[in-house]
Formats: structure tokens, sequence, C-alpha cells
């Protein structure tokens, strides 16, 4: 039995050595995989093999073939991926590497693999939510990237809907995922040959962020079952990240420089500071900012300042270290507490989200089809959802965003 258990362990560990790249989905960024990342490591894989790539811009054109500011095509996205392939094997000098995608961030996966030559460097794919049969059907709006029947998918989907030398896992929901629509069916995201892999009652989002989903993206890339479905806290984790902003209405992961950057201690129970700033900066060219040393078990509040407005972010469960901490400034206009679920969506009575202990009425239910809530609140509040609970305050100015991050289940 000995023997077995070590000959299981040597095989997890020869595995842990292929570096794995997380690519995240339309208007998404790099911040999307933090929580997963964190999986992998408490489960033994090494940190310097795992990576989340950060596209510029984000957002899918409206069509495919238009330049649009601010927006990728197809193109742009596979292009950004390859680069990004090729520095992490010249850093980690591996001979290939893994991919797990995130919606869109599937389908680039997939464009890289089939047209550009990806197939050569890479031993597994994972597609999560990703609509690789459209998230609509038409017969117009051919050069829509999301259309079934569009120029896009067609191609990528023509002959065999793999690619040789590569191993594919393809995970969906049963019924809650908001893209996988009547007129294309829940089971759209399946790819045939594939391992297809079906996490009821899961939405768009969890079906990659989830810890069902880490689960079984872990199972296929090293063999081996996981020990821990909640991440290690370390002693004293290193946050480090980005200040990214929009371009008119699209989301862009372009750094944001001049922008006053502040992280505050939250005494515990509390959304008052427990003193000064532990740390302040004014971003650069770069948008960067850390290394931080925080408290894994506080509260935190990110505040953001450029222009006579703020924008504060408030967050619990900082449990390891990072530097994929992404902040965007977002444009005026967000009226009230945001709570936002960047890892999920949102539906009454399946997301129980508590304000003081009171159910948020403004959710609906149904098919979990929006991230975020905003509530007119003002002053501390205390917001939960299911094991998480994160202290915040309402803005008190038409110039004040406040945002409640909730990260985990």
């Amino acid at each position: 039995m000995k023997c077995l258990l070590m000959l299981s362990l040597f095989g997890l560990i020869a595995q842990a050595q292929m570096p794995v790249i997380f690519v995240h989905g339309n208007g998404d960024d790099a911040t999307k995989w933090m929580p997963v990342i964190w999986l992998f490591e408490s489960n033994g894989y090494p940190a310097n093999r795992l990576f989340s790539i950060r596209m510029t811009d984000p957002a899918a054109r409206r069509e495919d073939s238009k330049p649009e500011t601010f927006r990728s095509s197809t193109t742009d996205q596979a292009s950004e991926l390859s680069a990004f392939v090729t520095r992490v094997l010249l850093e980690t000098k591996a001979k290939k590497v893994a991919l797990v995608g995130s919606s869109r961030g599937g389908m680039t996966i997939r464009n890289y693999l089939k047209n550009a030559g990806g197939a050569a460097v890479v031993s597994h794919a994972v597609l999560c939510g990703t609509p690789n049969h459209g998230v609509l059907i038409a017969d117009m709006n051919l050069d829509m990237e999301f259309n079934g029947k569009g120029h896009f998918l067609r191609q990528l989907n023509e002959g065999s809907e793999l690619v040789d030398g590569v191993q594919f896992l393809t995970i969906r929901s049963d019924k809650n995922d908001k893209y996988a629509q009547p007129n294309v069916g829940y089971d759209g995201p399946a790819l045939k040959g594939a391992e297809n892999v079906v996490l009821p009652g899961l939405d768009h989002r969890e079906v990659a962020f989830h810890p069902l989903a880490f689960a079984e993206t872990f199972r296929f890339l090293t063999g081996e079952k996981p020990k821990y479905l909640k991440p290690i806290a370390e002693a004293t984790p290193k946050l480090s990240g980005v200040v990214t902003s929009f371009a008119g209405m699209a989301p862009t992961n372009r750094p944001l420089s001049g922008v006053k950057f502040s992280v505050f201690g939250l005494k515990p129970g509390s959304s008052e500071r427990s003193g000064e700033a532990a740390y302040t900066v004014t971003t650069d060219e770069t948008g960067s900012w850390g290394p931080l040393a925080v408290r894994p078990d506080l509260n935190y509040e990110f505040r953001l300042e450029k222009d006579g407005r703020t924008v504060s972010y408030f967050m619990s469960g900082l449990l390891r270290s990072t530097g994929l901490l992404n902040f965007r400034f977002v444009p005026a206009g967000a009226r009230g507490l945001t709570v936002h679920r960047p890892q999920g969506y949102l539906a009454k009575g399946r997301d129980p989200v508590l304000v003081d202990g009171k159910p948020v009425e403004e959710l609906i239910e149904g098919v979990p089809t929006r991230d975020s809530v905003s509530l007119m609140v003002r002053g501390a509040v205390k917001v939960s959802l299911r094991e998480e609970t994160v202290y915040s305050r309402g803005p008190e100015s038409d110039n004040e965003t406040n945002i409640v991050e909730l990260i985990w289940d």
C-alpha cells in the first residue's frame, strides 16, 4: 500500500511540472482565476507553474472583422494567447502547457489550437461554459463571434471538433447556464469526442470557478482527486496587482495611471477602518500596486481616487499571495452599494444574499443572469452569501462608488 501511495504521489509531482495557463472570458480579467489558482496551490501544485493571462481588451467586437476601439477580434485574442504561451514556455523551460478557459476564453483556446499552431505546445485543454456551438443560431450577423451559424464557429466546428494531440475536457451546467439558450441547447458547450462533464445546478461562471469545477479540472490535469476544496491560508499573504478602467462602455485591462490607491484594514466584525492606510501609492503608467502584506482573517477596503471620484472595494478571505488582484476604476453612474459576485451569478433563492441578516429582494428567480445587484443603503452594512461575510459601507455622495466583492460560496 505504501508503495502504491508513493507511486501515486510521484505521478502527481511529475504532472505538476506542466505549466497551466488560465484564460478568462468576455469582458473579464485575470483576477477571476485567483481562487482557483489558490486551490491548485493548496493541493500541492507549484505556484510558479500557474499563470493567468490578462487580455488587453477583453470585450468582443460586435462584428468580428470590423475594427472597434477598445474591443478585440478573435484574431487579437488568439495572437495574445500565443505570445503569452511562448513566454511561459521560455520562462519555465517546459515543452508543453495546459490551457483552461472560461466562456469566450475557451473559444480563444480552440482558435489558437486549430489555427495558430497551438497544438504543438499544448497537452490539455479545459473549456468551461464555453459556447462552442454559439449563444444563438441565426442566419443574420454571421460575422458575430458567438453565432453558431457564423463564420468563426462554423470554421472551428468543421470536421473534427477536437484537435489531434490535445486532450479535451468540457465542463457545463445542466440547465443554469444563461448562454446555453433553448435554441442552442444546454449541451451546446459539449464537444464530440471530448470528455464532457455536467455539473448540475451551477451557472455559466461557476462551471469554471466553483470548487466542484476546480475538482474536475484538477483531476483531468493530474489524474488525482484534490484533497482540499477550500484554500489553505498562508500566515501572511502578499498581494499586488494593477488598476484598470473602462474605455467608453467597454471594460479594458489597460493600466490606469494617476490613481491614488490606498488599502485600509477594517476592525474585526466592522466596516470601520482600524487606522491609517496600510498602503498608499499613486499609480504610474503601469497601473501597478503592491506588494502588500495582509492578514487572511481580516476584511480590507481598497480605495481608488482620481479626478474627484472614489471607488472602494470591500473584500474578505484574501487567504494566499497573488499578483493578480485587478481593480477597475468603474465609470460614474453606479448608485448605491454594488454587491458583486465575480466568479458566479446571482438568483433569488439559489443565492441567498443577506444584508444585515435580511434577504436581498432585488434579485429575481430562475436562471442566474446577473453578477451584481445595487442596493440603496447608507452607512455600515454586513453582506453575506453562504459562508462568506463582508463588512462594508454605503456611499456617502454621488462621487463615490462602493463595491462588495464576494469571491467564495
